[in-house]
């Protein structure tokens, strides 16, 4: 049995590790900013800033770690954003957390960053060594000033850095509410362009898994990870649709002037809809995945279009619930839909 520290944990994906950890019999400390609704043998809470130096030298002083997930991220979600928290979050107690576990002799340390570090279709899946990044808002160039201040540290602790596009599971929530209002609604679904652009989802399970397995790799690495077969987006969301028995309809909204009125939008903040997700909603983006599979001997086990449609089955099933939730993560909660209602009501 080990001992880890899980940042994040009252959080979404932090949520599914934490929970995976214990029911392996483990045992978890969790930090985060939002209060822990779990209470689970095994587990303790603690509710606070990873900023805090002198209560990260506490925890780890209290504690003897086996390993550190770091998950806990500020996200750019929104109409409104506090730029400083989210760069000071995301970077500086990055740093604090990396000195604080070099410190106390815990070297495992798996952080958990995103491909917002892109915002463009490079027409190929996305290779760790040979595709550099290039983010396109503060969310991304937050989490890369991360990853490239963990390199200083991987003398001292072994940095496994896991790459990832969008986390999906039941109780996924945030900006994909918004897709799942529409479908459960019965209202078109709609795609920028023809639809035929490929953009890969990761399962929570899937990347838990790799995560687990990068506390126990033993060296400094980093890795993309994602689904397999990944299809077009027309595609997914019909799959869905079919399924879920909506009377939904696919349609496409012409590709240059619907990402121009999604330009404008965010610069007049009424969509929560960032410079990420206008420039990526019309285009392909998969990760390269040979590396972790060969390295990690890891592998996906859904596919996006099971992905999808179980998160949105959790959205149906608990819209009312959901609906009045507010002191919860980002990812816990719908994203307001801002300008986008519009659509809703005309579609």
């Amino acid at each position: 049995m080990s001992h880890y520290l899980v940042t994040g944990a009252s959080g979404f994906f932090g949520g599914v590790l934490k929970r995976r950890l214990l029911r392996e019999g483990h045992t978890a400390v969790n930090i985060d900013l939002e209060r822990d609704e779990d209470t689970l043998p095994g587990l303790i809470s603690i509710q606070g800033d990873l900023r805090d130096a002198s209560l990260m030298k506490r925890v780890f002083n209290e504690h003897r770690f086996d390993a550190v997930f770091h998950v806990a991220a500020q996200l750019a979600h929104g109409m409104r954003m506090d730029e400083h928290l989210l760069w000071t979050s995301n970077v500086d107690a990055t740093r604090l957390l990396a000195e604080t576990a070099r410190d106390a002799g815990v070297r495992p340390f798996v952080f958990v960053s995103t491909n917002c570090l892109w915002a463009s279709n490079l027409g190929h899946p996305v290779h760790e060594d040979r595709d550099t990044p290039a983010p396109v808002e503060l969310y991304g160039r937050s989490k890369l000033a991360a990853e490239k201040l963990l390199e200083e540290f991987t003398g001292d602790l072994e940095i496994v850095t896991l790459r990832c596009p969008t986390i999906m599971d039941a109780g996924r929530l945030g900006l994909l509410a918004i897709l799942y209002e529409f479908i459960d609604d019965h209202k078109t679904v709609w795609v920028v362009g023809d639809g035929d652009n490929r953009y890969q989802f990761i399962y929570a399970e899937d990347l838990a898994t790799a995560c687990i397995l990068g506390a126990k790799y033993g060296k400094s690495d980093l890795f993309h990870i994602g689904s397999d077969n990944v299809q077009s987006m027309r595609r997914v969301y019909e799959t869905v649709i079919a399924s879920s028995g909506s009377r939904s309809k696919v349609r496409s909204l012409p590709k240059a002037p619907t990402i121009a009125a999604m330009m404008a939008a965010h610069k007049l903040r009424i969509s929560p809809l960032g410079p990420y997700h206008y420039k990526m909603i019309a285009e392909s983006f998969v990760f390269d995945t040979s590396r972790i599979k060969q390295r990690l001997g890891w592998k996906p086990t859904l596919t996006n279009e099971e992905m999808l449609l179980k998160s949105y089955e959790y959205y149906a099933k608990n819209r009312d619930e959901i609906s009045g939730r507010t002191n919860v993560s980002t990812h816990r909660k719908p994203a307001s839909m801002g300008v986008i209602r519009l659509l809703k009501w005309i579609s």
